[in-house]
C-alpha cells in the first residue's frame, strides 16, 4: 500500500474498519491471551492461524477505539496547535519534577518505591509493555523508501538500537530484570508463566502488537499512539531517581528521557511524522485528526505504572510467596521444629495460616523487625551456602524477605555500604548467539538478492518485535539502516 492510500482511510468512526470475515473469527479472550498469541504467530506453521490471530487483533483494535470518548481525549483536534501542547506538557513535567526534586532534598521520602522489592516488583509488572517497547510502527518499514515516513521508522529503528545490542531496547529490559535476578522471556513462554498477572497488564503490549500488524489499516492510529508514546511523563523522570537510590540501574529510564525530547528526539520526530502525514483539505485532516486523538487514547488504557506503583503491598507479596513455597515445603520439614508451639509442617499445612506464621515468627525471636535482617534467625536460614534454605527463596523473594524484616527503614541507600554507584550510559553487549542458524541463512539470501528492494523485504521480517533482539534480528537492522540511507 502507497502513502497516498494510507491516508486515504478517512473513516472517523471505525466503521469501514471492520470486513464481513471478522464476524467468522471468535475475539480474543482478553489482552494477556491475544497477547502471547501475537508474540507467536511467526512461529505457526498454519497460515490459516496466523490469519486468525490477526483477525483477532483487528477486532481488537476496532473494540478499544469504539469504547472511547472523544471529549475526554486531552491532544488538541488542530494539528498545527500540537507543538505548543507538547511544549506546555513537557514545561510543566519539568517544573513539578523540580518540586520534586526540592522535597526530596528536603527530607521527603521516596513518593513511589518504599523498598527495592517495590521496584523490583514495578520493573516485573511493567515487562509485558517494554519487551514490546516501540511495537506499534514495525508496519511502516514496509515503506521504507517513502521519506515522509521516514522520521517515524527512524524512531523504531533507534528503539531497536540501530542493531547495536547495548542500545537495543529489549535487550536492555532484559538485561536490567536479569541484574535484578529475574529472567522474563515472554517471546518463548506460554500464557501460563504469566498467571500472576492480570490481562490489563497486557492490555499495553497487546495494543501495540496488533498495531504492528495492522499498520496501514489503522494508519492515523498508529501515528496518534506513537505521539502519545513519545510524551516525557513525570512518572518515567521519578523512577529513574528512585531506582538509582536503591541501587538499581536507572540507564534503560534514562535513555528515554534523552532519547524522547522534543526539541531533536522521538518526541519531535513523532510531530514531524504526523504533519508529513496530515492529507490536505480541511474535511479530510479534520476526519484524519479525529482517528489520531483516538489512537493517542489507546495510549492510558489497560493497567498503567501508577496503577502497578500504588497496588504494591509489602506485607501481601510476602505471604503470597508463603503461599506458594507452603504447597511444596509442607512435606519437607522435620517435625522437630517447632514455632509457637506447633511444628513447621503443620504452619504449612493449610495456606491461610500464612499470616499468623510470619507474626509467630516474629513472637518467637526468628525474626527481629525494623532491624538488619542479618540480625534475625530466620535469615540465616536462608542466606549463605550453608544455610539450611539455600536456594529455596529466589533473588527476588529475598529481597522481599529483607526489606519486610528491615520495615523498609533499613533498604539501600546512597548513604548505606550496600548501594554501589554504576556508570550509566551505552556499555558492551555482546549480541545473542546465533544457536538456530538464522543469521546464517539470512547471510546466505542476502547474498543471492537481485538489488536493494529485494534486499530490503528479506530484511523486514527480522525487524518485527519478536525477532529484532536476537542474533539475526540486530545484523538485519544494521543491514536495513545502512541501506535505508
Amino acid at each position: 500500500m502507497h502513502f497516498s492510500q494510507l491516508k486515504s482511510a478517512d473513516s472517523s468512526d471505525g466503521r469501514e474498519w471492520r470486513p464481513s470475515s471478522f464476524r467468522r473469527v471468535e475475539p480474543a479472550t482478553n489482552a494477556r491471551s491475544l497477547y502471547f498469541s501475537l508474540l507467536r504467530t511467526e512461529q505457526f506453521a498454519d497460515a490459516q492461524e496466523r490469519q486468525t490471530v490477526h483477525f483477532q487483533a483487528r477486532e481488537f483494535l476496532h473494540r478499544h477505539l469504539l469504547g472511547l470518548r472523544d471529549e475526554a481525549i486531552d491532544l488538541p483536534a488542530d494539528a498545527a496547535a500540537i507543538a505548543d501542547w507538547i511544549h506546555a506538557s513537557t514545561t510543566a513535567v519539568g517544573l513539578l519534577y523540580r518540586d520534586y526534586i526540592a522535597e526530596r532534598q528536603d527530607g521527603a521520602e521516596r513518593r513511589y518505591f518504599k523498598t527495592k522489592s517495590h521496584a523490583i516488583h514495578f520493573l516485573t509488572a511493567i515487562a509485558p509493555t517494554k519487551l514490546v517497547d516501540g511495537a506499534w510502527l514495525y508496519g511502516l518499514t514496509a515503506h521504507w523508501n517513502d521519506p515522509r515516513l521516514r522520521p517515524l521508522i527512524r524512531i523504531y529503528l533507534e528503539e531497536l538500537g540501530d542493531g547495536d545490542p547495548a542500545l537495543n531496547h529489549v535487550l536492555l529490559y532484559q538485561k536490567l530484570l536479569a541484574e535484578q535476578g529475574t529472567e522474563i522471556n515472554y517471546f518463548n513462554a506460554s500464557e501460563l508463566h504469566a498467571e500472576h498477572l492480570s490481562p490489563g497488564h497486557f492490555l499495553q503490549g497487546a495494543l501495540q502488537l496488533a498495531l504492528a500488524h495492522h499498520a496501514d489499516e489503522f494508519f492515523p492510529e498508529v501515528i496518534g499512539f506513537n505521539l502519545g508514546y513519545e510524551q516525557l511523563p513525570l512518572h518515567l523522570l521519578i523512577t529513574a531517581y528512585e531506582l538509582r537510590e536503591l541501587g538499581i540501574d536507572p540507564y534503560y529510564f534514562k535513555l528515554h528521557v534523552t532519547i524522547d525530547n522534543s526539541h531533536s528526539g522521538h518526541a519531535y520526530k513523532a510531530l514531524e511524522g504526523l504533519l508529513n502525514a496530515l492529507p490536505d483539505g480541511a474535511d479530510a485532516a479534520r476526519k484524519f485528526m479525529q482517528r489520531v486523538r483516538r489512537g493517542y487514547a489507546l495510549n492510558h488504557l489497560g493497567v498503567g505504572s501508577l496503577d502497578i506503583i500504588e497496588s504494591f503491598d509489602l506485607h501481601r507479596a510476602l505471604v503470597q510467596v508463603l503461599v506458594e513455597k507452603s504447597r511444596v515445603g509442607q512435606y519437607l520439614h522435620a517435625d522437630y521444629c517447632r514455632v509457637a508451639g506447633r511444628t513447621v509442617t503443620d504452619w504449612l499445612r493449610d495456606p491461610k495460616h500464612m499470616p499468623q506464621f510470619l507474626q509467630a515468627l516474629e513472637d518467637d525471636g526468628w525474626i527481629k523487625r525494623g532491624q538488619a535482617a542479618e540480625q534475625s534467625r530466620f535469615w540465616s536460614l536462608l542466606n549463605g551456602d550453608k544455610a539450611k534454605m539455600f536456594g529455596v527463596f529466589t533473588a527476588i523473594e529475598q529481597q522481599l524477605i529483607r526489606d519486610w524484616i528491615e520495615g523498609g527503614k533499613c533498604g539501600v541507600t546512597q548513604g548505606d555500604p550496600r548501594f554501589r554507584e554504576r556508570n550509566v550510559g551505552p556499555r558492551h553487549m555482546e549480541s545473542p548467539s546465533d544457536a538456530s542458524g538464522d543469521l546464517y541463512r539470512l547471510r546466505k539470501t542476502l547474498a543471492a538478492s537481485r538489488d536493494r528492494v529485494s534486499s530490503m523485504q528479506q530484511l523486514r521480517p527480522w525487524l518485527s518485535p519478536t525477532r529484532h533482539h536476537t542474533a539475526a534480528g540486530l545484523f538485519a537492522t544494521r543491514t536495513f539502516v545502512e541501506l535505508m540511507g
